[in-house]
C-alpha cells in the first residue's frame, strides 16, 4: 500500500475513482470508506441511489476480503451480496465499515455497515467473496 490508500484503492478499482470513494482505514480487521452525497448519485427526491450505496459497500467489502486472503490466493470476487436499506441519505455522506465474519480457504464473508453523516445506520450489507486460486498476489 502506498502512502495514500485512497489512490491505491482507486488504481485497483477504477470504479471507486469514478464514484469518488475515499478510503479512511485499510486493515484486515476493518476497512472504512466514504462516499460524499452528490445530486448525480441520487434518485428522485434527492435520496442517494441504492446502487451508489451498494457500490460503496462492495468496494469496502472487497478490499476487506482482499486483505484477508490466504497467501496463495490470486484475488477475490463478489459472488453474493444482500442489502437491507434502513434509511434514505439526502445530504452529507455515507461511510462504510467492513469487517470479516468468516475467513476461509475458498470463501470470505464480510459484513458492511453503511452510516450517514449523523452516524445513523442507513444500510447493512453481507457479502460472500470467492477466493480465487492462483500463485499468490
Amino acid at each position: 500500500m502506498t502512502a495514500d490508500p485512497t489512490e491505491t484503492l482507486r488504481a485497483l478499482m477504477p470504479f471507486a475513482a469514478t464514484l469518488g470513494i475515499e478510503l479512511l482505514r485499510y486493515e484486515p480487521e476493518e476497512v472504512r470508506a466514504r462516499l460524499a452525497w452528490a445530486p448525480e448519485l441520487c434518485t428522485s427526491g434527492g435520496a442517494m441511489h441504492g446502487g451508489a450505496v451498494m457500490a460503496l459497500a462492495d468496494s469496502a467489502g472487497g478490499a476487506c476480503a482482499y486483505l484477508n486472503l490466504p497467501p496463495e490466493a490470486a484475488g477475490t470476487t463478489t459472488v453474493e451480496s444482500k442489502t437491507n436499506f434502513l434509511r434514505a441519505v439526502c445530504d452529507g455522506y455515507i461511510e462504510a465499515v467492513a469487517r470479516p465474519l468468516h475467513k476461509g480457504r475458498t470463501l470470505i464473508v464480510v459484513e458492511t455497515d453503511i452510516r450517514d453523516a449523523q452516524q445513523r445506520l442507513a444500510a447493512r450489507v453481507t457479502q460472500s467473496q470467492l477466493v480465487l486460486a492462483g500463485s499468490g498476489r
